[in-house]
């Protein structure tokens, strides 16, 4: 899974870098972890799992044009761990997300990322027992799919020539989450990322 997820963004930002080569671009890999708002329904026997903590691995790829600061982000970000789901079963949500992204620069060495688009949020449940999914097509999880409104900001410092790091804050409204309490989700960390065509 991380594999073809890393393959489809270099496939995407090489082809879109292909058709503009006067145009600046930057890739990233980074780190975060998620936070969602805890809502009580008293009248439900099982209340929902709050959706929270976590190392999130993601990696992301934009085509800007350097005149107007206006862009193409993608990006996908993924649970690193397993985890548990009321201790019967295990899952680990995949949120990816294609997005129009403002660029302006703040000086020589900052600058801001924001953006605001629309995604899949993908939560994969293992089935218990199962390790590992080896051979003959056998599938060792489900998936529970739903569509996402994404919005967030960033700020990033090129600390050595066109190397940056990002602290960056994500926003999710995930429509029809029920597996989780809340339909909304925060994922707050950092990147690394460099920067082509500066």
């Amino acid at each position: 899974m991380r594999k073809l997820a890393l393959f489809a963004h270099v496939s995407v930002f090489l082809f879109l870098a292909h058709f503009a080569a006067a145009q600046q671009g930057d890739i990233a890999v980074g780190g975060a972890t998620l936070m969602q708002p805890y809502t009580h329904n008293s009248s439900l026997a099982l209340t929902p799992l709050a959706e929270t903590g976590g190392t999130y691995i993601s990696i992301s790829g934009d085509i800007v044009d350097p005149d107007r600061r206006l862009g193409l982000n993608l990006e996908t970000s993924w649970r690193e761990h397993q985890a548990s789901y009321y201790g019967y079963e295990s899952y680990r949500p995949i949120l990816t997300d294609v997005n129009v992204l403002f660029q302006p620069k703040l000086s020589k060495k900052f600058g801001l990322d924001l953006m605001g688009g629309v995604g899949d949020a993908s939560t994969r449940f293992y089935l218990p027992g199962e390790l590992s999914c080896t051979g003959g097509g056998y599938t060792c999880y489900t998936s529970s799919d739903h569509f996402m409104v994404h919005v967030s900001g960033g700020l990033r410092y090129y600390f050595w020539r066109n190397v940056f790091v990002r602290g960056e804050a994500h926003i999710y409204h995930i429509q029809n989450n029920f597996q989780f309490n809340s339909n909304n989700l925060v994922r707050v960390g950092a990147s690394i990322g460099y920067t082509f065509g500066r």
